[in-house]
């Protein structure tokens, strides 16, 4: 699948969170865990499961940075 996002994450899927309507999934890429909310129905469909690689595929208008 080729997609024009250029910023992709590798990672593997931490957790899933299902709720009725969304669901949270939590993948761990190195030492930072990032957080997404996708339909219930996507999850079901892509069959993501704690353990599963996955690419978090970040399009955002604007990416906040602070120092240490």
């Amino acid at each position: 699948m080729k997609i024009s996002a250029r910023n992709q994450l590798r990672g593997i899927v931490e957790t899933v969170d299902l709720g009725v309507v969304t669901a949270k999934v939590s993948v761990r890429v190195g030492d930072n865990l990032i957080e997404s909310v996708i339909t219930r129905q996507s999850a079901e469909e892509m069959n993501i499961q704690p353990g599963s690689p996955i690419t978090a595929v970040i399009k955002s208008t604007e990416v906040l940075l602070m120092t240490d």
